[in-house]
């Protein structure tokens, strides 16, 4: 049975489609004005280079920050559910899930029966998020893209002491101004980044295996501060940023 699953995010959209466990094909959009609408379109250009109509499609369910506003969808799942899916696709054994988006961030505990135990979440602070580093790239005047080798690269960190992001971005300003090398700056604003995600762990602590997962988690210059924070090896799927939409494509099949 072919299935579907969309995430309409914070800054993008991803559409999955799903024949069994065989991916039939993916694409993904910034959301833009009207995500819903932007949504919908994007299944359909989906359908059509899959040689597919809205009849050959069992199920769709809808995840993500718009879920609800989806008409076409036939459920709407949480992305805490989703996510957690779609990390257990390619991670059967996942214990701890991190997932960064533009403008949340997630930590979620999974039970050895690939359950969710538990979460937590940041919705309320940019810190920490896939939007901070963006606001820190214009400030630098250089591409999200960029950042990554730029930050590795580094032979130190410039320390980051805000914890909020509007604060950290005139504390970065400041140390562009005093001639700091945009590399130690990125790599200070990743250990923030990733001290802010952990700082979230309290209750649910931290277990491997260790999957991160989100757009943000193509960062490997977040991804390696995450590792040095946690003191764990950091799992990356090869397409992090389609977790939340392939799992609500498998969610999508089981409620069939």
């Amino acid at each position: 049975m072919i299935t579907c699953g969309i995430d309409i995010g914070s800054t993008t959209i991803e559409v999955v489609l799903l024949d069994g466990q065989a991916r039939l094909g993916a694409a993904m959009v910034r959301c833009g004005y009207a995500p819903a609408d932007n949504a919908e379109r994007l299944l359909r250009a989906l359908l059509e280079s899959s040689g597919l109509t809205r009849a050959h499609v069992g199920g769709i369910v809808a995840t993500g920050l718009g879920r609800n506003y989806f008409r076409d969808a036939d459920r709407v799942i949480s992305e805490i559910a989703c996510h957690t899916a779609g990390v257990r696709a390619v991670c059967p054994g996942v214990r701890t899930i991190i997932e960064i988006g533009g403008q949340d961030a997630k930590m979620i505990s999974v039970d050895e029966e690939g359950r969710v135990r538990d979460f937590v979440m940041n919705d309320r602070c940019a810190a920490g998020t896939g939007r901070f580093v963006e606001t820190v790239a214009r400030s630098l005047n250089m591409d999200v893209e960029e950042t990554a080798a730029l930050g590795l690269d580094a032979r130190q960190a410039s320390a980051i002491s805000s914890m909020c992001a509007v604060f950290a971005e005139t504390e970065i300003i400041g140390l562009v101004h005093r001639g700091v090398p945009p590399g130690e700056v990125l790599r200070g604003v990743f250990d923030a980044v990733a001290r802010r995600v952990i700082g979230m762990a309290g209750r649910i602590g931290v277990a491997d295996p260790l999957v991160f997962t989100g757009g943000v988690a193509r960062n490997a210059g977040i991804a390696r501060a995450l590792e040095v924070v946690t003191g764990h090896t950091i799992v990356v799927p090869e397409e992090p940023e389609y977790t939340g939409a392939h799992g609500a494509a498998i969610l999508a099949a089981a409620a069939a």
